[in-house]
């Protein structure tokens, strides 16, 4: 398809005015150079609507976009249960774990590690974040968006990588997270304004030019099978979405992890101006959550009406921006690339924080605050290359990329939740018990995955969860150490929330349970 001078011009317009608008939001006081706090934690400033739409900008990525579109043009919308049930679990990091983390005041999840349980558990889990970033997320997002962008615009994967490893560079790389949070604002009104214009026009396609509601009847109708929420054990696609266990089982263990141990997700909430900030940003993220489906889901089940015939699941959402008028499709290109910039930007500048403050700071301790700023910058930078350099030996052959993101952290977090739950809410958990369960999950989910390959993965997550949990409680009560010195007191910390806070939780429940109660 080729790309008419107006969407070029569009395009453009938005790339230069991302990275004048990052220049001006990331500049200093004059005398000023940022340390470690600026540049990794914007400073302690962030507002809450800055923090909720961060959160998604961080979180919505072509993984989402172009993988969960290419999953809801296969399974439908069951595979909307990652954005509904996130909601809800972000209610719970914001009642329950972030004024834990927030009482610590700590820049990366490994420190809190260590400041629970010990330097090990620090070092072990920094070494595999750092590895997980870079071979899975920063690999598929870069991947999986510079597919998009060969589809749109034909232009070869490769330099699609490298255009969009040089744009995050560009805005995000001298600001740090301040660039990157403050920029998310435009990221996802650009996001929602380009998501819900395509899913309006490929229902009103589908309409034959009745209008999108006319056009979502016509689709519930022509594909009654695309709208079940809970499959059926019959369903070809039970074994990645099974059946109740989707409510009830291993998809809350994805989804705390995710929401509430990711360093590049949580980093927003700690950079918060207080915690009650970060809980209004939280709540708000819930909301955007609610209605991603609209924007990442629905067009790939329209996509089955308007482009049946599709080599590959994960082309829907490229293959209906084709169909965009002039301008418009620019916008929604523009819409695009800000989702994937922005969770690359994110992602190295979570790298660049977790190397610089859990491994070189470790290594290196009396260097300046602007050295660890440099070293920061220059982790950013290598971790790209390396993820472009990687991306189509460990991606290329996927026909579904959102599905083997999951399957292949499942193999980790049930053994992360371990951790951190019971790291913060059991003062006998021992440091040696956390690291066995964190590293058990990868035993014991490989050899599920061998002797028991039908178990769907997220019933196997479930179930390794549980194992892991038993496994830590076993050896710190074997142990018998006692109350670990470095527990966590639960009584000290401040649980209590804002009536917004609880008002919007409920109404986030109220939705829930009508979607579901509507698509069961």
């Amino acid at each position: 398809m080729n790309i008419e001078t107006l969407d070029i011009a569009v395009f453009v317009v938005y790339v230069i005015a991302l990275i004048g608008i990052a220049g001006w939001v990331s500049r200093e006081k004059a005398g000023h150079a940022k340390d470690t706090n600026d540049y990794f934690l914007a400073g302690s400033s962030l507002p809450w609507w800055a923090i909720g739409a961060s959160l998604i900008a961080a979180n919505i990525s072509a993984e989402q976009i172009i993988g969960m579109s290419g999953s809801g043009y296969k399974l439908g919308l069951a595979i909307a249960s990652y954005e509904w049930m996130a909601a809800l679990t972000l209610i719970i990091v914001g009642k329950y774990f972030l004024p834990i983390f927030l009482k610590h005041k700590i820049y990366t999840m490994p420190q809190f590690l260590e400041q629970r349980y010990d330097h090990r558990v620090r070092k072990v889990m920094a070494i595999f974040w750092l590895g997980v970033y870079i071979f899975v997320n920063l690999t598929a997002v870069l991947w999986l968006g510079a597919l998009a962008i060969n589809t749109i615009a034909g232009i070869d994967i490769v330099w699609g990588m490298i255009f969009l490893g040089a744009f995050s560079l560009a805005y995000s790389l001298y600001g740090g997270l301040k660039a990157v949070a403050m920029t998310d604002i435009i990221q996802v009104v650009l996001l929602i304004i380009g998501g819900l214009f395509l899913s309006y026009t490929a229902l009103n396609m589908i309409s034959d030019g009745n209008g999108a509601i006319q056009g979502f009847v016509d689709l519930t109708n022509r594909l009654p099978e695309k709208f079940d929420m809970i499959l059926s054990e019959d369903n070809p696609f039970y074994k990645d979405l099974p059946g109740i266990s989707v409510l009830v089982g291993g998809m809350w263990i994805m989804n705390l992890s995710y929401w509430g141990f990711n360093q590049y997700i949580i980093q927003r909430t700690l950079a918060a101006k207080s915690i009650g900030e970060a809980q209004k940003g939280i709540v708000f993220a819930a909301f955007l959550k609610m209605l991603m489906p609209l924007i990442v889901v629905l067009p790939g089940i329209a996509a089955v009406i308007i482009s049946p015939d599709l080599d590959r699941a994960d082309e829907a959402y490229p293959s209906l921006m084709t169909l965009m008028p002039v301008g418009l499709k620019g916008l929604i290109f523009a819409a695009l690339v800000a989702a994937i910039v922005s969770s690359l930007a994110s992602m190295t500048n979570s790298v660049s924080t977790i190397f610089t403050m859990d491994i070189y700071k470790d290594k290196k301790p009396n260097e300046s605050q602007q050295h660890y700023v440099l070293v920061g910058r220059l982790v950013s930078l290598i971790a790209l290359i390396i993820a472009m350099a990687v991306a189509k030996p460990l991606l290329g052959n996927f026909d579904q990329a959102f599905q083997y993101i999951q399957e292949f952290t499942g193999f980790f977090t049930p053994g992360i939740v371990t951790l951190f739950v019971l790291g913060m809410f059991w003062k006998k958990t021992t440091a040696t018990a956390g690291l066995l369960a964190a590293l058990g999950s990868f035993v014991f989910s490989l050899l599920f995955s061998i002797f028991w390959p039908e178990l769907p993965f997220i019933d196997r997550v479930g179930v390794v969860f549980l194992l892991c949990t038993g496994l830590a409680v076993v050896v710190s009560l074997a142990q018998g150490k006692g109350d670990h010195p470095q527990a966590v007191n639960v009584k000290d910390v401040q649980f209590g929330t804002s009536k917004v806070f609880n008002v919007s939780s409920l109404a986030v429940i109220a939705l829930l349970i009508a979607f579901y109660t509507v698509w069961w």
